[in-house]
């Protein structure tokens, strides 16, 4: 099981580096108990709770997928077919999204593109927001969403809809309708991923 593969490589990166979860808690500001749940958890957390740890461990987020795939030398350039893309979260994790990574291999990245399928508000707790450094751009490729903003509803999404934003400030999203809302996403970070 890949993703299993994937969260028992940031335990062992992390005592590899002699860090102990207190030492990551401090560097990532995410709590120990939460670091430790994602080490022994079967599934990954979302994309950008990997990016901050990885780059808390000083490697690149590509590398992380490295240790469980063959290693793929840099390219400046990368093209990625529609069969070829790399799952990274499944229903049944806490936020119950799932990620779709469009560009694993670019190393040294400044942005991080990816699809969400956006869970029903049954299956998320809402108050579960997402905050980190950079800016983010949600492009609605179908369905219908409800997007949430620095603690308030913001505005209903659909296709063809998007929103751009400083992802400092809290914010999450929730499916509408009877069909899951999927959504192009970019996050730029100021540091290079």
């Amino acid at each position: 099981m890949q993703e299993r593969l994937l969260t028992k490589s940031l335990k062992e990166i992390r005592r590899s580096k002699k860090l102990t979860l207190e030492n990551l808690a401090e560097l990532t500001g995410f709590s120990k108990g939460y670091l430790s749940e994602i080490e022994n958890s079967d599934q990954p957390p979302p994309i950008y709770t990997l990016s901050r740890i990885t780059k808390a461990l000083g490697i690149d987020i590509v590398d992380l997928f490295a240790r469980t795939a063959a290693a793929v030398p840099y390219q400046s350039i990368v093209l990625g077919r529609a069969n070829e893309h790399s799952l990274m979260a499944r229903d049944g994790t806490h936020y119950g999204y799932t990620y779709d990574d469009l560009a694993p291999n670019k190393k040294g990245k400044n942005m991080e593109p990816f699809i969400v399928t956006v869970a029903f508000e049954n299956k998320v707790d809402i108050n579960k927001e997402f905050r980190h450094e950079g800016e983010e751009f949600n492009y609605v490729l179908e369905g219908k969403m409800e997007f949430f903003y620095d603690g308030e509803s913001y505005a209903i999404l659909e296709a063809g809809d998007h929103v751009y934003f400083d992802a400092e400030k809290p914010h999450s999203a929730r499916s509408l309708g009877n069909k899951r809302a999927r959504v192009l996403i970019v996050i730029y970070s100021y540091k290079r991923l």
